[in-house]
């Protein structure tokens, strides 16, 4: 408390100064409006008329998640899920997450998403890839977000046979976009 008190009782070092802009100062804007994040993210990406290679339903997407896991199809997998491009063009431009109070810009949200998803996606093959799920069902639950276009499912829940007389439901992936018909996964991130 000594120390504040003598702090606040100090005057100003030399060269410093209390009042308006030094002529030697420079401003930095580190604030990007969200527009502009988003055309700076878009850089290099073509854009997509639809999410390429998504199922034509919940359960097909959620059945060939289920398959390519048992089978430990990486490759098969990611394909089910949002590329960069999609979530540029499709799906960023309507998700609350880019709107107040949040504001995430498209580039930190990506990072976000993209790295749970991808730790998901090794968790999942780590614990339940290359085996038999004993797949039996799932269920969504709560209504569905709409988002402009997209239609979000944010939470589905796999229910599978663990051993005789013995089904466990567990979260095996994140968030389900629908858009235009096609269903993909936003991202791979999961409970596990």
């Amino acid at each position: 408390m000594r120390r504040l008190l003598l702090l606040l009782s100090t005057p100003l070092l030399p060269g410093c100064r209390d009042t308006g802009a030094d002529s030697r100062s420079t401003t930095v804007d580190s604030v990007v409006s969200i527009d502009t994040a988003l055309a700076r993210f878009r850089q290099g990406l073509e854009e997509p008329a639809e999410l390429a290679y998504g199922a034509g339903s919940l359960d097909e997407l959620i059945g060939t998640f289920v398959k390519r896991l048992e089978a430990s199809d990486t490759a098969g997998l990611a394909s089910l899920a949002l590329t960069r491009a999609e979530f540029a063009y499709l799906y960023y431009p309507t998700v609350p997450e880019a709107r107040p109070p949040y504001e995430l810009s498209p580039g930190l949200l990506w990072f976000m998403i993209d790295g749970n998803s991808a730790r998901g996606l090794r968790v999942a093959l780590a614990e339940r890839g290359g085996k038999p799920l004993g797949y039996v069902g799932h269920r969504c639950s709560g209504d569905p977000r709409r988002d402009g276009e997209n239609t979000v499912w944010p939470l589905c829940i796999v229910r599978r046979l663990q051993a005789p007389g013995d089904t466990v439901e567990e979260r095996l992936f994140g968030p389900i976009v629908e858009r235009g018909g096609r269903f993909k996964f936003v991202t791979f991130a999961n409970k596990l």
